[in-house]
């Protein structure tokens, strides 16, 4: 049984796949499994995997289902006590899998998250060290966009991880279950991986940095137009609210969240068609 479930979603991604499965390919830890679940994909990403990397498991969906469903599709099928979940235009730095691993094994029982350094392509820029949750409850990756100038190597405690590259501990996984999954799957994508430490947190597990793990990401590579990433990163906001902050915490912070939302709807109100859209919807028989 392998002790690493390395996991990656595709969708149209010819373009970074072979990359980022080359990079997983060359760990020196071999102690793992590769799952990539694909999402729909309508250009030669499976014919690619299927000739040039048979050792992967593919499962292939005949639509795009979103990211947190196409994730826990995969952490079912996974049999590694460790679940790393990887984007697909993530490419690793030699060593990373067993520094990881070795970091998450030496960290305490409670520790149920780990994060690498997520770095953008330009290998100059952080992508993400890891979520961080505001009292106003907006969330952030931290460090992101600025110069990786030694500021962010420094071990310590976070919210949670950022999904394109996260490290989970299985034990973990499927104690925060929901019936909608491990990543609710009512998110689609974005935020869902907020929502999944969020849950965690509350059940005592805590997430930890390890920067000496190093991966770079592209960012959007399904090109997901970026309407609909606004719109489903405002949703999914609320979502996540209400389902772990509670109806009296919510109210104890409504004006402190009306004083940075209020504004933030009546923006998308008129800018954005896909929230028009659902509040037609709403309001219609």
């Amino acid at each position: 049984m392998p002790k690493l479930s390395v996991i990656i979603l595709t969708y149209n991604s010819i373009k970074f796949i072979k990359s980022c499965l080359n990079s997983v390919f060359i760990q020196d830890y071999q102690d793992f499994e590769a799952i990539v679940v694909d999402n729909g994909s309508i250009d030669h990403t499976l014919s690619l995997i299927r000739e040039d990397y048979p050792i992967v498991r593919l499962i292939e969906n005949k639509m795009n289902f979103g990211a947190a469903k196409a994730r826990n599709q995969g952490i079912e099928a996974a049999k590694g006590d460790w679940v790393l979940t990887l984007d697909s235009d993530v490419v690793l730095e030699k060593g990373f899998l067993e520094g990881m691993i070795k970091f998450a094994k030496a960290s305490e029982e409670s520790v149920g998250m780990f994060q690498p350094k997520i770095m953008q392509v330009d290998k100059k820029k952080i992508y993400s060290c890891g979520i961080y949750l505001s009292k106003s409850r907006r969330f952030y990756d931290i460090g992101s966009g600025r110069f990786d100038n030694g500021k962010f190597d420094k071990t310590g405690y976070i919210f949670g991880p950022c999904s394109a590259a996260a490290l989970y501990k299985r034990q973990m996984l499927e104690e925060i279950k929901e019936n909608t999954g491990y990543f609710d799957e009512r998110f689609f994508f974005l935020v869902e991986d907020v929502d999944l430490a969020w849950r965690a947190q509350r059940k005592r597990w805590k997430a930890k940095f390890y920067p000496q793990a190093i991966c770079y990401h592209h960012g959007n590579s399904s090109n997901i137009d970026k309407k609909i990433r606004q719109y489903f990163c405002f949703r999914n906001r609320y979502y996540s609210i209400a389902k772990n902050e509670g109806l009296i915490n919510y109210f104890k912070k409504f004006f402190l969240l009306l004083s940075y939302d209020f504004p933030r709807l009546l923006y998308l109100f008129f800018t954005n068609k896909h929230t028009l859209k659902k509040i037609r919807k709403a309001g219609s028989p």
